[in-house]
């Protein structure tokens, strides 16, 4: 009959023939519990939260007029929710069977290639945003007036010698080059930041603990 974790866990996390206090295996084994349920259930929390988000966000996005923008940032959603199911399958697919170290060192290697993954995306996705933002209030909405094409419009009346390339005018595409550059260049590191708001408290705990569990290895 195959092993649930948590009799696995009792086993211990070190050799058996090491000569711990059982309570102090066991106050391990019950952090290395709470860590890993506890980051499931976030990360659970914050896929239904972009789902719920992104169906609100595109019949309000029409209601105020910027469609565009709320159809971009649907398809985004989407493409975010994608990714983070695969890896929730594979955060779920992480073998139990073993002790609670070798349990959680599998399960930081988990969150190591999800943070990789992530920065990477971001280099992608803020210039993404950007652009999305842009066309929603520059088209407005379907079949009106180009809200865009207005402002250039009034611009051009203020401004007759302003250079204008496919209507819109040179310094604002010389703008937006610029952002999207930068947005590319610090989007990874705007990642990190993020991913570290949302569970930078929880990533800290469970380094701490594997370097305890560590150390305790090393001294048995």
């Amino acid at each position: 009959m195959e092993k649930s974790i948590e009799s696995i866990w009792k086993e211990g996390f070190i050799e058996n023939n090491a000569l711990v206090a059982p309570k102090l295996n066991d106050l391990y084994n019950q952090k290395s519990i709470d860590i890993v349920d506890k980051f499931r259930r976030m990360y659970k929390t914050n896929i239904i939260a972009i789902v719920l988000f992104a169906v609100i966000l595109l019949p309000v996005a029409t209601f105020v007029k910027i469609p565009y923008m709320g159809i971009s940032f649907f398809f985004l959603f989407s493409v975010l929710v994608f990714f983070a199911i695969k890896f929730k399958k594979k955060l779920d697919a992480i073998n139990k069977n073993t002790n609670s170290y070798q349990y959680l060192k599998t399960f930081e290697n988990w969150t190591k290639e999800m943070t990789d993954f992530n920065t990477k995306l971001s280099r992608y996705l803020y210039p993404y945003v950007f652009l999305s933002m842009v066309a929603g209030f520059w088209f407005g909405s379907l079949g009106g007036d180009v809200p865009g094409e207005n402002m250039v419009n009034l611009l051009q009346s203020k401004y007759p010698d302003m250079l204008v390339f496919f209507g819109v005018p040179l310094l604002g595409i010389i703008a937006a080059i610029i952002i999207i550059g930068l947005l590319a260049y610090f989007g990874g590191r705007i990642g990190e930041w993020d991913l570290k708001i949302g569970y930078g408290r929880i990533l800290k705990r469970l380094d701490t603990l594997l370097a305890d569990m560590e150390e305790l290895r090393r001294n048995n």
